[in-house]
């Protein structure tokens, strides 16, 4: 159970901003930037059993995850110093942090954590969420499918539905590595 911590966290603070984000776009671009650092670190810690599993160095993967995510942080602090976030104001601020983080978070679970492309793919629903609130024509196949009525009135319960999804999905990806690294183990 403490190994689901981890990702329970990302899938709460998550929801939880998305919450705070469609009452305040402009006004919470400082919480997603302290969830950030948050994201890179559960990254690190949830995707360290899938290096042993594979039979990679564990030192290369901590070099791989330190290089990605540095860069990312170093790339919006050199934004941040440039002025870049007060020229785009604060919805656009959040938007676009919202939407790299998703595309940052995809490069991870691609070469590193399969956790992370699902977690990319909901925050990147999250972001479309918010880009485009009153044409958010998705919910409606996704009402369809998990057969809620008017669903384009309701995003926050469709994102938490799609939180459960991707949360599902990330914990069958964690009992397989477990079992993988439980065969390493006992040869």
């Amino acid at each position: 159970m403490l190994a689901l911590l981890p990702i329970i966290i990302l899938y709460v603070c998550t929801i939880a901003l998305f919450a705070l984000t469609r009452e305040d776009l402009g006004g919470t671009s400082t919480y997603w930037q302290y969830f950030i650092p948050v994201v890179a670190a559960i990254s690190i810690i949830t995707a360290w059993g899938n290096a042993y599993a594979r039979g990679d160095s564990r030192l290369f993967y901590l070099i791989r995850q330190i290089i990605i995510w540095g860069a990312f942080l170093w790339m919006l602090m050199l934004l941040q110093k440039a002025g870049v976030d007060a020229s785009l104001g604060g919805q656009k601020t959040t938007i676009t942090l919202i939407m790299v983080l998703a595309l940052v978070a995809l490069l991870v679970g691609l070469y590193l954590d399969a956790k992370m492309v699902f977690y990319a793919v909901f925050l990147g629903f999250c972001g479309y969420l918010l880009i485009d609130p009153s044409n958010a024509a998705v919910l409606t196949k996704l009402g369809e499918t998990f057969k809620i009525a008017d669903a384009q009135s309701k995003p926050l319960t469709m994102v938490t539905l799609v939180a459960v999804a991707a949360f599902l999905v990330s914990i069958f990806l964690l009992l397989s590595t477990r079992g993988s690294i439980a065969a390493r183990r006992s040869r």
